[in-house]
This record gives C-alpha cells, structure tokens and sequence, in this order.
C-alpha cells in the first residue's frame, strides 16, 4: 500500500480541523463527524485546543483510502504559531490548502501559498463552506488565480451554492469546456503535451488528459480546485479521489541507510520525551541504538519503543519504514529539527517564515516556584525552539521569544494548567542586541585587595564580523590552570553576554582569556579541604561576568534592532494611502510593482513597526492587504536607545557586595 504525507493548511477559520473530521468519516475511521465548536474533534486533543477553538499544535491523525494509507497533519492557522506550519512543511508529500467560499483568500492564505510555491510542494486547493450564505464561485476562482497561483481550474461545478442543499458535480470527461480548459493549463507547462495536443488538434483522450494533470500536479506546476462542506460532506468524495489520483506518494528505500527527521516533540504522561519523525530512508526498529542531531555534536539513544498511525489510532509497533511518519521514544536529548541517522543524507531545517522578533519576560507569581517555571519552559522550548528560552542567572530572570500576544496567552494557560505554575508575563517589547563598537579590557589578579575570589582572570572583549556570534579565545596556556576552571570562565562568558550594558544579548564579538591563575589545592594536617584557601569553579563563575562587564563598558556597545525585508500586496487604489503609513513606520520601499488591480512594494522595516502595520492593514485595505516578512539584518538604532528592564542586579555593580559577603562569611565563595 503506497503512503502519502498530507498537510491540512489555511488561514484560521477557513475549516481545516473540520475538513479533517470530515475525511475521516469519510474514511469510516469515525462514527461522527467531530465539532470544533463543541470540542470533540480528532486532531484538537488539547484542553486549550478545545476550550478557545483554534488549532494550537500540529497532530497527525491516519485513515486508508484507495489502496493509499494517509497521514493526515493538521497544522495550526493562527499566524502566532506558524513554527508549527514551518516544522511540517519539510516532512510533507502534499497540501491540501483550504479557503473559505465566503471570507475567499485571506491574508494567511497568501503568505502559506508563497512558501508551498517556493518549495514546490505539490499543493490542491479546497475552497471550504459552500453551503453558508454569501459563499460565491465564479468570482472567488478569478480571485484564486489572481492571488495565489494562476494555474489553477476547478474540478467541478455547485449547484445550490450558498444553501444547506448545496453540492458538487464534478466535471467530465464529456464537459467539452472543461476538458478544452484542462488541456490548454496543461499545454502551457509542458512542450511535449502541447506537440501532442497541437498535433491532435485538440482533442486528447481523457485518460490521457488525467495522467498528465497527475503528473503536473505531482511537479506543483498546477493546482486543481475543488470545492465543498466540510460540514455537510457536500465534495468531500471528489476530494479524496484527487488526494488519492493527483498528489505523489512518498517514496525511499526501506532498505537503505537510515535518515529522517524529527518535526514534533511532546511529552507523554510520565515525562518522557516522544518525537515526531519522517522516516526518508531506511527503517527504525525497536532496540535500534541511534544517532540524532548535527553531525559535529550528534546524541545517541536506544529506541524503547515505536508508534504508528493507523485509521485514526496511534498504535504500538515495531518499525517505522522509509516513506513513513511515527513516534520514538527512548531518545532523551533529541530536539525539533534533529536528523536521525545519517545527518547528511537530509536537508537541514529550513526557514520558511520570518523568525519571532518580540520578547517577554517571565517570573513566578511565587518565588518558590522558580524552579518549577524554568523545568515547565524548558520543556515548552522542547517542543517550540523558536521561543528561545533564556534564563540569566545573574539577574534572575527568564525570557521568551514570541510571534505576538496569542501565543503568549497560550504559553501563560499551558504553564496554570499542565504544569501547576503561575506565571507573570511582562510587557511584550521587540528584541534587540548590542555589538561592541570599541575594545575593551579587564582584570583581576589572585590576593590582590580588590578581588574578593581565589582566582586570576583577564579578558578582552572585541568587535568581530556581522553574524559571526561570540567567539572565545585563549592567549593563556591551556595548562596554567585546571580544564573545569578553564570551562567555567568560558560558559560564565557566554552566560553573561546574555545580557550587555543595556540589557540585551551581546553578539559578534570576540572574547579573549588574556590572564590566568588560581590557588593550588590545600588541605589541613587530618586531610580535609579548605576552600577558603584553595580556588574552585565557583571562584571564576563569580569574577568572569565583573570582569567581563568592566572589559565591556570600556569597549561600549551599540544597540541594534532587527529589520525585516518585507513583501506587501495591495490593492492598486490604496496605494496612496498605504504610503504615507509606510513612512510613518519608518519602512523604507525598494520596488514598486503595479499587476493589474494589484500592486507589490517591497522593501524593509523594523520589526518594531511590523505589528502596527499588521493591525492597520485591513482598515487601509479593505481586508485585502497582504504583508510578508522575512529577517534581513540587524542596524543600530537611531535616536532614544531602548534599555531592556532588569529584575536583579547589574554585575557592575555587584562587586562591592559580593567583596562584602566574601570577607562576611569566609569560605563561602561557592555560593556567592
């Protein structure tokens, strides 16, 4: 039995989740068709899912039609988690992507159909809610060929349109219109169909005809349109006999070496780690020892146990084959985006979409619960990398990244409801760096009356190329002290450029150990340790970051904020008053395009202005704007330089007070 990997993708509200439903009934996988307004559906299995309506995670769900087994993901639609829509997207064989016969091709539709066509993933379209009033056809198939592809023809007619009673015909054979419409899109992607359909004079058999439209789909050069209820179940048959007719199945060699891809992480009612995975080439079985990850720092983990998907079921198995999606678990470090096997035989994680370019700060209601809060969003970063958990030890705080307020809701909930912890979000800002602009540098040496630690470090701090990160260099010997106190300065210097003068992370730049020392080993006369005279790792955790801020504010650091290259199609007669708003949020338009009725101005922005633009869009518009954002680069910031807020002290100020509780409580530098 062939497989075939589905995505189930549209703008929220257009009707994936009940699409879903709707096939798997269609399938006999269920009795009923599940609601979302009732929160029985299928895929919606969170309690957060069911209460607010909207899809927040991907599922994949299974059912067998046609002699093709179907794994059916179903993807979230709300913009705020399109990580979820990114991750799917590299482990898909085909798209259905559906579009509401009533509100038509909105503004995450657009967005979504852009990356399909970029990827060239073979891709049909479902126009949804034909049955609801107001829903149209002739006019809403102009707009999808204007808006998301021109090579598109539809499947079919709706008699009943925009009534309960409405349903589909599907065209023949013997629509002589239809057929001349198909072979003419098909014609114009294809040199040697058109050869044969000149040379025919135009009239091809229909098999041939539906073999062609196979194979051109297959090679997402065009896009059949069906339509439909989800609802009703009104086109839903001629749906499933073009997933199961037009869209490729998934293919490798079950045999060959072993590569695939983790796309999922979740946790299961222990704890334990569970991961999604796309099998490319080869097979996993129980008990198999594997390797994960990047090559140069890859894991290795034993395979306790395997899930397959089966008509709507997830089920224990042994094996997942090549072609196949499935569960592992048993492999305790692997991550979202990890390979498994052979690291070079799969493409790495690609960015479809602009990464999130706000930020929260997060604290405990109840400071005994910090602890807890870190484990809870240490988990959720499992499962979402692009929040970016950062947790700064010294000025005991935590930070998210985040695509906007939803999704922050949805993270505070999941803390309160799955983990027991509540958690106090602060004011969402846009998330910036700091880049050294000078050099600087710092030290301090063993027993001298200004350092309060056993220990000698000296750093220097340095520009370094756009992009390059920190580096950490050595001009000491690698042997002038122990390799744990060696490793302490090095991870307290990452740690500490988590936060620069002015708050933010400070990035390309190079950090150099300049001076090294400590105190040897000693012991009392009956043999036991005395830390008070002898260095240990906490004695350079604690000097590195006084050291290290000194070095910095010597350098000084500008702070940069990040720009986006946007992409904003309009309505050509809105462009005048588009503009000036442009302007006014200080993007800056490259180009300027009119197609038609519609015109494309490209150019970059800050991040910052993105979301006021976003929610002025569709008064601007009249809800037809469309604006796409990629990261271009980050430029320092011109006029008031924003300051990221503290929750603890500042490490230039904190050396008088650790000298304090040094020369306090003598041999407690540990904990200082």
């Amino acid at each position: 039995m062939r497989t075939l990997n589905l995505g189930i993708l549209a703008h929220i509200d257009a009707g994936k989740t009940s699409l879903t439903e709707r096939l798997l009934y269609a399938a006999g996988v269920v009795d009923a068709v599940g609601s979302v307004d009732k929160g029985d559906t299928r895929t919606d299995s969170l309690a957060l899912e069911r209460r607010r309506g909207i899809t927040i995670k991907a599922a994949v769900v299974s059912f067998d039609v046609g002699g093709t087994t179907v794994n059916l993901i179903d993807t979230p639609g709300h913009p705020d988690f399109i990580a979820e829509v990114e991750r799917v997207l590299d482990v898909l064989d085909g798209v259905v992507l559906v579009v509401s016969a009533v509100e038509g091709v909105q503004a995450q539709t657009r967005v979504l159909m852009r990356a399909l066509r970029r990827l060239r993933i073979p891709t049909l379209v479902f126009v949804n809610k034909v049955d609801r009033r107001g829903a149209r056809y002739t006019t809403l198939l102009g707009s999808i060929a204007d808006k998301l592809s021109a090579s598109v023809l539809s499947m079919g007619r709706v008699d009943g349109l925009g009534t309960r009673a409405a349903r589909v015909v599907p065209h023949t054979g013997d629509d002589a219109v239809f057929t001349s419409a198909l072979a003419d899109l098909l014609a114009d992607h294809d040199d040697a169909f058109l050869a044969a359909y000149l040379d025919g004079e135009k009239d091809l058999p229909r098999p041939l005809l539906r073999d062609e439209l196979a194979r051109q789909t297959r090679r997402a050069l065009v896009h059949p349109v069906f339509w439909g209820s989800a609802i009703t179940g009104a086109g839903t048959a001629e749906l499933l006999t073009g997933i199961t007719e037009l869209l490729p199945s998934a293919d490798g060699d079950a045999d060959g070496p072993l590569a695939g891809t983790v796309f999922k992480i979740e946790r299961g009612p222990a704890g334990e780690k569970i991961a999604y995975v796309r099998v490319f080439s080869g097979t996993v079985r129980v008990r198999d020892r594997l390797r994960y990850g990047p090559a140069d720092s890859a894991g290795e983990g034993k395979v306790t146990a395997v899930g397959v998907f089966g008509q709507g079921r997830d089920l224990p198995g042994e094996s997942i084959r090549a072609g196949q999606i499935g569960r592992l678990w048993g492999l305790g470090g692997i991550r979202v985006g990890d390979t498994i096997g052979d690291p070079h035989a799969v493409s790495a994680p690609r960015r479809h979409f602009a990464p999130p370019t706000l930020e929260t700060v997060v604290s405990p209601r109840r400071a005994a619960d910090r602890g807890l809060l870190h484990s809870a969003l240490t988990q959720l970063a499992e499962q979402d990398p692009l929040i970016d958990l950062h947790q700064d030890e010294l000025r005991h705080r935590m930070s998210l990244s985040l695509y906007g307020e939803v999704q922050k809701e949805v993270i505070q909930a999941t803390l309160a409801e799955d983990f027991g912890v509540e958690a106090v979000f602060h004011e969402t800002t846009t998330r910036h760096i700091e880049r050294p602009v000078g050099t600087g540098t710092a030290a301090e040496i063993l027993h001298a009356d200004s350092n309060p630690f056993l220990a000698t470090v000296g750093l220097r701090i340095e520009p370094a190329p756009v992009g390059s990160g920190v580096r950490f260099l050595r001009e000491v010997e690698l042997g002038s002290m122990p390799a744990a106190f060696m490793k302490a300065v090095e991870e307290t210097v990452h740690l500490t450029l988590q936060q620069g003068l002015r708050g933010w992370q400070v990035t390309d730049c190079t950090v150099t150990l300049t001076h090294s020392g400590y105190a040897a080993r000693q012991s009392h006369s009956h043999g036991t340790f005395d830390k008070s005279m002898s260095s240990t790792a906490g004695d350079f955790r604690n000097l590195t970051p006084l050291i290290l801020m000194s070095a910095l504010q010597q350098a000084g650091t500008q702070v940069c904020e990040p720009v986006l290259r946007f992409h904003l199609d309009i309505p050509t007669d809105t462009y005048r008053a588009v503009l000036p708003v442009l302007s006014r949020l200080r993007a800056v338009p490259r180009t300027s395009t009119a197609l038609g009725s519609s015109s494309v101005v490209e150019g970059e922005m800050p991040a910052a202005s993105v979301h006021a633009l976003e929610r002025q869009l569709p008064a601007l518009t009249s809800g037809e704007g469309v604006l796409e954002c990629v990261f271009a680069h980050y430029r320092e910031v011109r006029g008031d330089v924003p300051v990221r807020p503290r929750s603890g002290p500042d490490p230039l100020h904190r050396k008088n007070y650790l000298l304090q509780v040094v020369r306090r409580v003598p041999g407690d530098r540990e904990d200082a």
